[in-house]
């Protein structure tokens, strides 16, 4: 036990849950708390036998962990990732890494400044899947991209909105902000940055005051166009969670995909891995050949919680910086922005240059 990375995770809710099982169970990890204020979480930290803090102040003030995992509502982000980084704790801060950009520069810059490690977690960049079908892309195995099309459709239960004071209903807790901030990380990973976007939303189906629905184009800094639907409220199996089977939690839909990458020398569909590429000059008389990529999948979620106990370590560099946060939630803002305005949002590729943080 004294040679674990001791782990804590503040907020104990559907994602944090899933993070504090991780950690207990990493063979280089402890869970060493839990902070949530809601005092039904203490059923947790009995059954994981860790103490339950109602803060964080009171966390790292009596038993101060080695790192924490922060996974409590978005609008809670800056201040306790603040207050971790102030104390000198890494912290992996769950996606969105803010509520607003402007939130995220701040975390960005008091990590810079105190030389704490900070994380955002988009556990994706952890994922099997999207490592095999980067290195097809770096080998040039499509040739160059030409587009992107993407999909994240998927039905929230009703009772996902009455969580806490209902903050799901309102601006910042809608999939834009809590769903595609994942999506945008993923593509970016894949096709490089977007410099520009062309969005619209929808409440429509819901009525809520957020968004349930977005459509948008994206523009890549190579120059490959892209298109992305997001809704959750619909009746469909597209979405990572859906069709990945990385989370077990959630029925699969194996023969569905949600993302399409198209080259000029061939086509890649995620997560099937379906390759397709021409048998000779790019035509559309020439044949295809067409077969699936063989991906040994394991859990992105647990891979991230060892990687973040190396990077607390010192053994390794965050493959996911705040930083790489801040870029992916710009893409997003540029999406409410464009939607708001109904003009496209361009976006300056170099804008969050410098060292990780």
């Amino acid at each position: 036990m004294q040679d674990r990375v001791r782990i804590a995770v503040a907020g104990a809710g559907l994602i944090g849950a899933r993070h504090i099982e991780r950690i207990a169970a990493g063979a280089g990890t402890a869970l060493a708390g839990i902070v949530d204020p809601d005092p039904s979480a203490q059923r947790i930290a009995d059954r994981f036998g860790v103490p339950l803090f109602p803060g964080l102040g009171e966390l790292l003030e009596r038993t101060r962990p080695d790192g924490v995992v922060l996974a409590t509502p978005n609008q809670a982000h800056v201040d306790g990732a603040l207050e971790c980084l102030a104390a000198g704790v890494p912290v992996l801060v769950e996606k969105p890494l803010a509520d607003t950009v402007e939130g995220a520069e701040r975390l960005v810059a008091a990590a810079d400044e105190a030389g704490v490690p900070l994380l955002t977690g988009h556990h994706r960049n952890h994922s099997d899947v999207m490592a095999t079908a980067r290195r097809i892309l770096a080998d040039g195995v499509l040739g160059s991209l030409v587009a992107v099309t993407g999909t994240a459709l998927f039905a929230k239960p009703r009772d996902y909105f009455e969580v806490g004071d209902a903050w799901r209903r309102r601006p910042g807790g809608g999939p834009v902000l809590i769903n595609l901030v994942h999506d945008v990380n993923s593509l970016q990973s894949l096709a490089g940055p977007v410099v520009r976007v062309q969005a619209a939303t929808s409440n429509a189906t819901r009525g809520f005051p957020v968004e349930d629905t977005a459509a948008m184009v994206l523009t890549f800094a190579s120059g490959a166009l892209g298109t992305f639907l997001l809704s959750d409220a619909a009746a469909s199996a597209r979405s990572w969670e859906q069709t990945a089977g990385e989370d077990p939690a959630y029925p699969r839909s194996p023969d569905e995909d949600c993302y399409h990458l198209a080259g000029t020398a061939g086509s890649l569909s995620i997560p099937t891995m379906r390759l397709t590429t021409f048998r000779g000059e790019p035509s559309w008389w020439t044949p295809f050949d067409s077969s699936a990529v063989a991906v040994d999948r394991s859990d992105p979620l647990a891979n991230q919680v060892s990687h973040f106990a190396a990077v607390i370590r010192g053994a390794a560099e965050p493959v996911c910086s705040g930083r790489d946060g801040l870029r992916s939630l710009r893409v997003v803002a540029a999406v409410l922005e464009s939607a708001r305005s109904g003009a496209p949002v361009d976006l300056d590729p170099d804008a969050d240059g410098g060292a990780a943080a």
